[in-house]
């Protein structure tokens, strides 16, 4: 049996003596989809960038195909492509940046039909885009030209950071599309940084929950930010939501640690139909959406609750059985006493 792709072997990054990330053991194998999902300031960027050879853990080692690797060692030079979530295009034509990455790694042969190729993955023809001028580029455009330009190095490794962050509905899905026949015509392995957990779950093989600059969990964890604050009457703490519901806690480490729910229990519709729960601690909100997980084949269902997001998993029998559907109220029963800190 070959080594893994990537090793990550106590790995911490610091920038100004602050510390960004720390992942004690990490292995991913070739060949799969990787997502990342996480809050703004989680350490994603900085994982994608340690990963992509762009800069120098603090401390702690990489190793790629079983051997120590640092930024832009040849043994991953045009191997390993990172689109970041703000990407740079030169000043030149659209041609003259997708081949850019091509000329400087000296890669011989027709790098026009290169260049074709790889537009035409990201839904651009070559005859109309290749000779206009980057400046000339809306912002979705842009960012599907910065994908081409990733795309013609055919990489062994594809590292998208936030790539549909800010464009338009359509240059999303064709980045996605694109992002998927590199996965699939190529072997290309995927790590994807998104906040679209709905897509993340449709698609990744692995799924990696980063908080504060930790990898601790799959992203079925539902993640509560403070500050809270005492309960009246009792040592409970609470969290008031804007709808005038509590989420219980027990008391914090700190007024704004994050509260970790691992597992939430939908008890069915609102009002007295829903099932009983005997901690008595239960939120009310509204289903958003269903989404079928690749690797699990069971359904994620997003609650909204005054605003914020909670997920449940289910099989599809359960969802068919309580008659789930976007749209419909819902019930969410958990156990105060089982929240653990992060």
């Amino acid at each position: 049996m070959g080594s893994p792709l990537y090793d990550i072997r106590g790995l911490a990054h610091r920038y100004r003596g602050r510390q960004a990330l720390r992942i004690e053991r990490l292995v991913l194998e070739r060949g799969g989809i990787v997502g990342v999902m996480g809050p703004n300031g989680s350490g994603k960027s900085t994982f994608l960038r340690l990963m992509g050879f762009i800069e120098r853990p603090t401390s702690g080692e990489i190793r790629f195909e079983g051997r120590p690797a640092g930024p832009f060692a040849p043994e991953v030079r045009g191997r390993v492509a990172l689109l970041p979530q703000e990407p740079f295009l030169l000043k030149r034509s659209v041609l003259e940046n997708v081949v850019y990455g091509l000329r400087i790694r000296r890669v011989n042969g027709p790098l026009e039909e290169r260049a074709a190729q790889a537009l035409s993955f990201v839904g651009l023809d070559a005859r109309r885009f290749a000779r206009r001028p980057s400046e000339a580029l809306s912002g979705g455009e842009a960012q599907r030209v910065a994908l081409a330009a990733r795309l013609a190095l055919q990489p062994e490794v594809l590292l998208l950071d936030e790539p549909t962050a800010s464009v338009d509905a359509l240059s999303a899905q064709l980045i996605q599309e694109a992002a998927l026949k590199a996965q699939r015509d190529w072997g290309t392995t995927l790590v994807v940084a998104s906040h679209d957990a709905q897509w993340l779950y449709e698609v990744s093989d692995t799924v990696l929950h980063l908080l504060k600059g930790r990898v601790f969990g799959t992203g079925r964890e539902n993640v509560l930010f403070g500050p809270w604050q005492r309960a009246p009457g009792g040592d409970r703490w609470e969290k008031p939501l804007a709808d005038g519901q509590r989420l219980v806690v027990p008391p914090p480490p700190e007024a704004d640690a994050a509260a970790v729910i691992d597992e939430l229990r939908l008890l069915g519709g609102d009002g007295p139909r829903a099932m009983p729960w005997p901690t008595g601690h239960t939120l009310s909100g509204v289903i958003t959406r269903l989404a079928l997980e690749k690797t699990s084949g069971n359904v994620r269902i997003c609650v909204l609750v005054s605003g914020i997001p909670f997920t449940v998993v289910l099989s599809p029998r359960q969802v068919e059985e309580q008659g789930l559907f976007p749209g419909r109220r819902a019930v969410l029963g958990y156990d105060a006493d089982a929240i653990r800190w992060f």
